[in-house]
């Protein structure tokens, strides 16, 4: 299988890097899995101080790989090649399904995560950069939280992490909008740590400054800081009931052929 995910370590400092550039280091199958397995190894890698987590090319994340909805929109599928047995609401990482733990796997390391982004962050990508305890965006840095164009909801942790970070109303503008907002957008909403011009520089930076201070020290503070969070479980299970009921309905079917073909979506009205 190809490879997804680079992992370096240096004196502590994981420098972990998504490296599908041919497609803006989209999420598939391969990718979600590679980003579990990559959590896995690190929580397993004696030594480890910090990390940072950057996409190799010229982007960080484009989302889901468009190959999906294309799926979707031929067959009225999920776009899963196992579609027909694909059950979200199947807890298989404690309280999380795969996609969840792709992202929340990186918050449950017990070091410092920094998500290095530059190019772009929507979508899953963007939900990916969650995970992180910090992120480090470049000037030209654009996210969104962009599932409503698919006529989807966020599903990879998002809504449970993003909750701690964005004022109500702003989370709930970016959700039903889907619009693309910019890096100073995202320090403005409390969605960026940092605007800087070499975001993997400073994030490494950073985590050498993080490296060189007790590591029982740092692994204390974190478990601190996520003790405060309340239990996501409930949220988590949410997104999937939710996520569940809309993939292949006649709306978001919809949603994804007028995206395909570049024209306005012609929406069936509910309730």
């Amino acid at each position: 299988m190809e490879q997804r995910i680079s992992i370096v370590i240096t004196d502590g400092v994981a420098d972990v890097r998504l490296v599908r550039t041919d497609k803006l280091n989209a999420l598939d199958t391969a990718m979600f899995d590679a980003l579990v397995n990559a959590t896995q190894r690190l929580r397993n890698e004696h030594g480890l101080r910090a990390v940072v987590l950057s996409g190799e090319g010229r982007a960080f994340c484009a989302g889901l790989d468009t190959g999906r909805f294309a799926a979707m929109k031929e067959s009225g599928g999920h776009g899963m090649p196992d579609r027909e047995s694909h059950d979200l609401t199947k807890r298989a990482h404690g309280p999380a399904n795969s996609p969840q733990q792709a992202v929340l796997g990186w918050r449950q390391l017990p070091v410092p995560v920094i998500a290095a982004v530059h190019g772009v962050a929507f979508g899953g990508g963007f939900q990916l950069t969650l995970g992180a305890d910090m992120r480090f965006l470049s000037p030209d840095a654009r996210m969104s939280i962009m599932e409503s164009k698919w006529g989807l909801v966020p599903d990879m942790a998002g809504t449970a992490l993003l909750t701690r970070l964005v004022r109500d109303d702003v989370l709930r503008e970016l959700t039903y909008t889907a619009r693309i907002f910019s890096a100073p957008e995202a320090l403005a909403y409390g969605l960026a740590t940092r605007i800087c011009d070499d975001p993997r520089a400073a994030a490494l930076e950073v985590a050498r400054e993080i490296a060189a201070k007790s590591p029982n020290a740092i692994r204390a503070a974190k478990r601190l800081l996520d003790g405060l969070s309340v239990d996501p479980g409930p949220a988590l299970l949410a997104e999937s009931v939710e996520q569940q009921k809309l993939l292949g309905s006649p709306n978001q079917l919809e949603a994804v052929r007028a995206n395909i073909e570049k024209r306005t979506p012609r929406f069936a009205d509910v309730g």
